[in-house]
């Protein structure tokens, strides 16, 4: 089993629910709360900095890489807004500060930083200083600590040559509820090969004749296709946290790779569960960038789609050379009761507070190919792939 719900020191952690993996910490109560605490607020001189330290969702690069190397996310918001400003991340280095990073303040008033969640197995303390900038005088922070992050609770980094029992398939039908007419979810398409999770969409050869495949504006007779599409809703589900994905997403357009969340139970009317798509992409060269984030939430007995396209996309690669189906970045979502923000590799991307989940949500990955984006691609141009080299998930719950 290469999935794991993860307690410290406990083979329990496969049997207890994802509310009691958590990290139970001693010593004084005072002392512990004022280190734990992964965010701090500062006011000082009619300025404010907000501190957020969040787990380990910083990780790009070309190959497959160990989560425990990736880099917890620090973000820095400071009012006012002096887009340019210099600012400073520093780690507590005994009982003395240093300085581990430098940003700018963006148009948005946020700095973010890429740091080490741990030194040793030990958490670690940030502070930011902001200098002195167009009449505004030097202010730093109070710490912010990445206590709460050390440990997760659930993580798959696919090793071996199975999938974890953690996931099951989804979606093995051929039907039109979900705009699949003529493509399903199959076995044949997933393969947990080289460290990664390979998620395919590939011809359904045991299906004779072709399928008539409809976009809004063309139709036109193409293969039945297997898509790669696994959950963990039998397995683990979780409420309110931190959930991201290290995903190198396919070339082609005619499919797009996911990683989204549904409220255990579906979504349906009523529901106070929504779909999370924390991240779509729909191929490169897409005339839009190819990435999306959407909440998808009923109104009534209507299902309202919320979010859009990713604007300017490409910012959030590192370099020319960078590319989605190149290169591995995490996508992840951070979901609390009033708000959920979504990231690339720590840097976020969109935020709503319209129409917060309050349900379980389970994990789900996938590349499917869609009636709708199937014709924009030859069945020749098949296989293509996704892959996946690491999922986790963080709790915290609310009481």
């Amino acid at each position: 089993m290469s999935a794991r719900r993860v307690l410290a020191g406990s083979v329990a952690a496969l049997l207890l629910p994802a509310s009691l993996l958590l990290n139970t910490e001693t010593g004084s109560a005072t002392d512990s709360a004022a280190r734990a605490a992964s965010t701090s607020v500062t006011s000082k001189a009619g300025q404010k900095i907000s501190v957020e330290v969040l787990p380990q969702i910083v990780q790009q690069g070309g190959g497959t890489a160990s989560a425990d190397s990736a880099k917890a996310a620090v973000t820095a918001t400071l009012r006012p807004i002096k887009a340019g400003r210099k600012v400073y991340l520093e780690q507590l280095d005994g009982t003395s500060w240093k300085k581990v990073a430098t940003a700018k303040q963006d148009k948005a008033g946020r700095a973010e930083f890429a740091a080490l969640v741990s030194k040793s197995g030990l958490p670690l303390e940030y502070r930011v200083t902001a200098d002195k900038y167009q009449g505004l005088k030097s202010i730093t922070s109070s710490s912010a600590s990445t206590e709460r992050w050390l440990t997760p609770s659930f993580s798959d980094d696919f090793t071996g040559s199975t999938l974890s029992p953690m996931w099951s398939m989804r979606g093995q039908y051929y039907e039109p509820t979900s705009k699949r007419v003529c493509s399903k979810g199959d076995s044949k398409a997933v393969k947990v090969t080289g460290g990664t999770l390979r998620l395919s969409v590939i011809k359904d050869r045991s299906r004779k004749g072709k399928c008539m495949a409809k976009s809004r504006t063309e139709k036109r007779k193409i293969s039945y296709r297997l898509n790669g599409h696994v959950g963990t809703d039998n397995a683990f589900s979780f409420r309110y946290g931190v959930a991201a994905a290290r995903i190198k997403m396919q070339k082609m357009q005619g499919q797009h790779a996911s990683f989204w969340m549904q409220p255990v139970g579906e979504n349906h009317p009523g529901s106070d569960g929504h779909e999370i798509d924390v991240i779509e992409y729909f191929g490169d060269k897409h005339p839009q960038g190819g990435l999306t984030s959407f909440i998808h939430w009923y109104k009534g007995k209507r299902l309202i789609k919320t979010g859009s396209w990713i604007k300017s996309s490409e910012s959030y690669l590192k370099n020319k050379s960078d590319n989605w189906s190149k290169t591995y970045h995490v996508f992840s979502v951070q979901w609390t009761p009033n708000v959920i923000i979504f990231r690339i590799d720590g840097k976020e991307t969109w935020r709503t507070s319209a129409r917060v989940s309050k349900a379980q949500q389970y994990l789900i990955l996938s590349l499917l190919s869609s009636d709708y984006e199937a014709l924009e691609m030859k069945d020749s141009q098949l296989p293509q792939h996704m892959y996946v080299d690491w999922v986790r998930a963080w709790e915290t719950p609310v009481s």
